[in-house]
C-alpha cells in the first residue's frame, strides 16, 4: 500500500522553528511562529488559567466522555462575548465544541458540504495557509479572489466586490472576523456594512473565522463587524478559538456556531455537525475547554482574564508602533491589528534576512509583532533596507 506514497515538503513554519532553535548567533529575533510571546521571549500559561487549572484539579472527580458535543456549557458561557450580551438569536442559534479554531472550520466546511454540496466558497488572498487546505480536504470548490495588495499594503475592495457580485444564492464567504491572519488588514466598519448588504442581498451565506477577538482592540470592538454581518443575513456559520485569547494553544479549544433562519432549521445543523463530529474525532478535548469554563463562570477569574488580555495586546500594539516609528514606509504596520503584519518582500529577500541578520521570518514576508521588542525595531529596519526590502 505505501509503496505509492512520496514524501511530502517539510511544513515551512516547523522548518523555521528548527532553523531559529540551532542558530547560535546573539541577538537574533524570530517573527516566524504564530503565537503570543511576552516580553522575555515567552509564551506564557495565564494566570486566570493557572489559577482555573487547580480548582480543575480540586474538583474534577471523573475523566469519562462528556458526549461528541463536549462541554456546552463552555459553548454556552462564550456566547456573550462572541455575540454579544443582548444577542436575540434565541433558539436560532446553536454551537458545538470543537479541537480548536481549525477543528471549527473543518466542521463548518464538512457541514456546508453535506448542506449544500455545489455551494462554492469565496476565500481572498492572501490568507491564512491552512484555510484552503482546510476546505478542499472536505470537498468544496475554491473561489479565490485578490483582498489585500501588500504592495501598496492597502485592501482591494474593488476586487472584493465583483467576487462577491459573481457569488450566487447559497455560495458561502469566508471572511477574517477581525485580527486579518496573516497581514493585519481588516476592513473600516463601512466596508464592513457594505459587504453585509451584499450578502444579504444576494443571499451568500457567511463563514467568519474569529480567531483572534480580544487582540485586536478589545472584545467588543473585534467581534463588533462580525456582528454588523449576523445583524443582516439569515444564516451564518462561526468558527471560533479560544487558543489566542486564552493562550490554550496545545490544548486545542475551538467551537462552530451556527445561525439558522429559525429553529428548526438550527436543531437540524445542530444533529448533522454532532453526527460529522463523532466521525471526525469521536468527542472532543476536555482540559481546555472546562478552563475557560470555569474562568467564565467566576467574576473573578474573568476579571483576571480581561486584564491579562488587556496586557497581551497592549504590548502587541506598543511593538507595531514601535516598528512603524522605525521608518516612514513602514507607517502602515501601526494601523493594523492583531499579532501579524504582511510584508512586501521576495523570497530571496525573506532568505537573506534570516542568514545574514539572524531575523527569521517566513519566505511569505508575514511577521509575528509579538515575537520582538520594541528595542528591536532599529535592527529589523536595518536588516530589510539592507536587502532592499524597504
Amino acid at each position: 500500500m505505501f509503496e505509492t506514497l512520496r514524501e511530502q515538503p517539510a511544513d515551512a513554519l516547523l522548518s523555521l522553528i528548527k532553523a531559529f532553535r540551532s542558530d547560535e548567533r546573539p541577538g537574533k529575533i524570530d517573527l516566524g511562529v504564530g503565537v503570543y510571546r511576552d516580553a522575555t521571549g515567552r509564551t506564557p500559561i495565564m494566570r486566570a488559567v493557572k489559577q482555573a487549572e487547580k480548582i480543575l484539579f480540586d474538583t474534577q472527580e471523573s475523566k469519562s466522555y462528556l458526549g461528541p458535543e463536549g462541554d456546552l456549557a463552555y459553548v454556552e458561557l462564550l456566547k456573550p462575548y462572541v455575540f454579544g450580551a443582548g444577542q436575540s438569536f434565541g433558539a436560532r442559534l446553536t454551537g458545538i465544541q470543537t479541537p480548536g479554531g481549525s477543528g471549527a472550520l473543518r466542521l463548518g466546511a464538512e457541514l456546508i458540504r453535506v448542506a449544500s454540496p455545489g455551494a462554492r466558497i469565496f476565500l481572498g488572498t492572501p490568507t491564512w495557509p491552512n484555510h484552503a487546505p482546510i476546505l478542499s480536504a472536505a470537498g468544496l470548490p475554491i473561489e479565490r479572489y485578490p483582498y489585500i495588495d501588500l504592495a501598496t499594503q492597502t485592501i482591494d475592495f474593488a476586487a472584493v466586490r465583483t467576487a462577491l457580485a459573481g457569488a450566487q444564492a447559497g455560495d458561502v464567504a469566508l471572511l477574517h472576523g477581525c485580527c486579518h491572519n496573516p497581514a493585519g488588514l481588516d476592513f473600516s466598519l463601512d466596508q464592513w456594512r457594505e459587504i453585509a448588504a451584499i450578502l444579504a442581498e444576494r443571499k451568500i451565506v457567511p463563514f467568519i473565522d474569529l480567531a483572534y477577538q480580544g487582540l485586536g482592540d478589545g472584545l467588543e470592538e473585534d467581534a463588533a463587524p462580525m456582528r454588523l454581518i449576523l445583524a443582516a443575513v439569515d444564516e451564518a456559520l462561526i468558527a471560533y478559538s479560544c487558543d489566542k485569547n486564552f493562550g490554550l494553544y496545545r490544548d486545542r479549544v475551538g467551537a462552530l456556531y451556527v445561525v439558522g433562519r429559525d429553529e428548526a432549521q438550527a436543531k437540524a445543523a445542530a444533529s448533522n455537525f454532532t453526527m460529522l463530529g463523532r466521525v471526525a474525532w469521536s468527542m472532543p478535548p476536555d482540559h481546555g475547554a472546562a478552563l475557560v469554563r470555569i474562568i467564565l463562570e467566576s467574576p473573578e477569574l474573568t476579571k483576571v482574564w480581561r486584564a491579562e488580555l488587556d496586557e497581551m495586546r497592549g504590548r502587541i500594539n506598543a511593538n507595531r508602533a514601535a516598528l512603524a516609528a522605525a521608518h516612514p514606509k513602514l507607517a502602515f504596520v501601526a494601523k493594523e491589528r492583531g499579532l501579524f503584519s504582511n510584508l512586501y518582500m521576495t523570497k530571496a529577500q525573506a532568505s537573506a534576512i534570516r542568514e545574514k541578520h539572524a531575523i527569521y521570518l517566513p519566505d511569505s514576508g508575514r511577521i509575528n509583532l509579538a515575537g520582538m521588542q520594541p528595542g528591536d525595531a532599529p535592527k529589523i529596519v536595518a536588516a530589510l533596507v539592507a536587502e532592499g526590502a524597504l
